[in-house]
């Protein structure tokens, strides 16, 4: 053997003993952890959905954890910042993020400087739940299906007005996909949230918008918008007799995605730790009042893993990033 095969041989065993050590105290951290408490970021302020949503899985995942749970609201930016604070968080399991896709997925496309790069800075553990919209409309738009809506926008061009809780938000993509599919030329209306634009539809100041069931179902009950389908592949167990979108014929994937919940952690988390973390949340979401609470909510639970969420991000991703393209949404 040369010296420099054996100078190479050296490095090569020198390698694989750091990488074998490295395995090595993952493991132990895997083993003992968690020994204090978790916080879990909420990227959004208190009493919205996902924050709900966070403190019912929170509880449950300390009585398995052992350790508290802490619901930490870092509200701003449509979630950068939460997120971001996430992101440059130690990468030891004890700081984690709940929160939707627009901040773990499509943010990445929305803005031209993003504080955190999405595939590098996080490592996606849970994808929690689907979180499908019901399109409705303003009472006196005279249709009940989603193929008479778009028969009905691309007749009354440029007299129709959607709104949505943000640019780059699903309501505004969706709508603006609508618009350009159809010649309609409708005008997007952008809400800092989504009851003041459900005020508008009941009043009449917006003819249509993509809306949670959380929020639309009080006003759909009470005949103050209708309700012409839902989005996703699935119908909301919340809303068991309002069709699909795509069931009624609207299979772009426009109407076909939805937005979700889930759970990331900072970039080069030990895997032993993101599956314990992983396995937690999954036995959370199989209690029965847990699944209650988030069927109520209109939100579809999954049945995930880290791999699986991994997989979904990147057949989901083109799909988003065609969708902000084609509305020309871009924010700083």
């Amino acid at each position: 053997m040369t010296s420099s095969q054996a100078s190479s041989r050296r490095a090569w065993l020198c390698a694989a003993a750091s990488a074998a050590a490295l395995c090595a105290t993952a493991t132990a951290q895997a083993q003992t952890y968690p020994t204090r408490p978790i916080k879990m970021v909420v990227p959004f302020a208190a009493g919205g959905a996902t924050d709900v949503l966070a403190r019912v899985l929170a509880e449950k995942m300390a009585a398995g954890l052992g350790q508290p749970v802490i619901i930490d609201n870092k509200p701003g930016a449509a979630g950068i910042i939460g997120t971001d604070a996430v992101a440059k968080a130690a990468p030891d399991g004890y700081t984690i993020v709940l929160s939707l896709s627009n901040s773990l997925l499509t943010n990445q496309f929305l803005y031209e400087k993003l504080p955190y790069d999405t595939q590098r800075d996080l490592t996606l553990v849970y994808q929690i739940a689907m979180a499908p919209l019901v399109l409705v409309v303003h009472p006196s738009v005279p249709v009940k299906t989603g193929p008479e809506l778009l028969k009905y926008v691309s007749a009354n061009k440029g007299k129709v007005a959607y709104g949505s809780y943000g640019v780059g938000a699903y309501p505004h993509l969706a709508g603006a996909h609508m618009s350009l599919t159809q010649n309609a030329d409708m005008n997007h209306v952008a809400y800092k949230g989504e009851a003041p634009m459900l005020q508008d539809l009941i009043g009449g100041q917006i003819q249509m918008a993509f809306a949670s069931a959380l929020v639309a179902k009080p006003q759909i009950e009470a005949g103050k918008v209708k309700a012409i389908g839902v989005t996703g592949d699935r119908r909301m167990s919340t809303l068991p007799n309002v069709p699909t979108l795509a069931e009624q014929g609207m299979k772009d994937e426009a109407y076909r995605v939805t937005g979700w919940l889930a759970i990331a952690a900072p970039g080069n988390t030990p895997k032993p730790i993101v599956q314990r973390i992983a396995d937690e949340v999954r036995k959370a979401t199989q209690q029965p009042d847990v699944q209650a609470k988030v069927a109520g909510m209109g939100f579809e639970l999954k049945d995930s893993s880290p791999e699986a969420f991994t997989a979904a991000y990147k057949q989901e991703r083109p799909v988003w990033e065609r969708l902000i393209k084609q509305s020309g949404a871009k924010l700083e």
